[in-house]
């Protein structure tokens, strides 16, 4: 991976948030993936699983946000990105995001470390 083929890769998954369904989500990630969509959850393992989450978690794909990102690094196969997302409704995220690729291009280990204003900052 580079920095180009992650930014393609952030930019369909703002995609796949954007659109109807799941189907989007065997694009982006391999059929076994990892997603901890915290450092502490356990994580959703296999697109079958991840495509009910996906859903359940946006309040559809019309749902009006705003989302940035800055590739932070790259070494090989892993990432790191940093994501802000701002939606209309006063929801404000900062994450940053440790993914894992496979040989072809798509994400088998998707990690989020996601922070919001009003959460405690952990110390």
């Amino acid at each position: 991976m580079d920095r180009d083929a992650v930014e393609r890769w952030v930019a369909g998954y703002e995609r796949a948030w954007r659109t109807p369904g799941a189907e989007p989500l065997a694009e982006l990630f391999s059929p076994d993936v990892s997603y901890l969509p915290s450092p502490w959850a356990d994580p959703i393992v296999g697109l079958s699983r991840l495509g009910p989450w996906w859903d359940a978690e946006r309040d559809g794909p019309d749902e009006p946000f705003t989302m940035t990102s800055e590739v932070v690094a790259v070494d090989g196969d892993t990432a790191v990105v940093r994501i802000e997302v701002a939606y209309q409704h006063d929801a404000h995220w900062r994450d940053l995001w440790i993914l894992r690729f496979d040989a072809d291009g798509r994400c088998a280990r998707f990690e989020e470390w996601p922070f919001a204003p009003d959460q405690p900052d952990g110390h």
